[in-house]
């Protein structure tokens, strides 16, 4: 199904793999005019990039480092001459708790959650007023915005503060016909997650078999389910939507 988005110019970070590549990928077959695609990977991102239809830019960048959102921006304007679509795709999971937290661990997480996806934000937005046209950001966020589990105590806070700005930008931006929209994400079976899980904490290969026979579905959510939300939040076709936070997981937030 196409969603209108043939001709626009599409930011998204967090693209060499997973949920973010899943998003380019659906983006390119929707006929895109262009992708700018960020990761800090050079070598996936470049493999990536390779695949696709569409008229691609790969930037590799750093999101922690705090010149990265204008150096992005700059390289929009650059080959596309515009930015239509942002998504904030990318971020870390670093585990850190209430009693196990380090200032590191914070300022590297609020630095890549939430600082560089705000000033994408609003070097997005920047450019949408500038020319007076409309246009859609989506962020993605986390169900542990809710609270979260103990250990991912810093990265639910850094999905929380992510998800205020959501609204913010869209609140601020209404009368602009900017919308801003986000993803409460639940657990989605992805090459990192498998990673953490599998290596990081432990739990071996079969990890994801006994997460799965625990869940409703009997498996976890898809990279690729993930980013036909995402391209319909981006599309005209979600219009009015903005403000929305929309929880995707095999629950529902506050149900006993």
């Amino acid at each position: 199904m196409k969603l209108g988005l043939e001709g626009k110019v599409v930011i998204v970070t967090g693209a060499a793999r997973g949920i973010g590549a899943a998003i380019a990928r659906l983006l390119a077959d929707e006929g895109v005019h262009g992708l700018l695609l960020v990761d800090r990977d050079g070598p996936a991102l470049h493999r990536l990039s390779a695949e696709l239809s569409a008229k691609v830019e790969p930037v590799v960048a750093d999101l922690s480092d705090t010149a990265a959102p204008q150096a992005i921006a700059a390289a929009a304007a650059a080959r596309f001459a515009r930015i239509d679509g942002l998504v904030n795709a990318a971020g870390l999971t670093t585990r850190g708790s209430a009693a196990s937290g380090t200032a590191d661990v914070w300022d590297s997480l609020f630095a890549v959650n939430a600082r560089a996806a705000f000033f994408l934000m609003q070097a997005a937005i920047a450019d949408m007023t500038a020319r007076t046209a409309p246009g859609s950001i989506v962020n993605i966020l986390s169900m542990h915005a809710y609270g979260g589990s103990p250990e991912l105590a810093i990265y639910a806070g850094s999905k929380g503060a992510l998800a205020t700005l959501t609204r913010n930008a869209a609140h601020a931006h209404l009368a602009d016909r900017i919308r801003v929209n986000g993803i409460n994400l639940g657990w989605v079976a992805t090459e990192s997650e498998h990673r953490m899980q599998a290596e990081t904490l432990g739990r071996g290969p079969g990890w994801q078999a006994e997460v799965a026979a625990t869940l409703p579905l009997g498996r976890l959510v898809t990279a690729e389910e993930c980013a036909r939300l995402a391209v319909f939040l981006l599309s005209d076709a979600s219009v009015p939507m903005t403000g929305s936070i929309i929880d995707f997981e095999q629950k529902v937030a506050g149900a006993l």
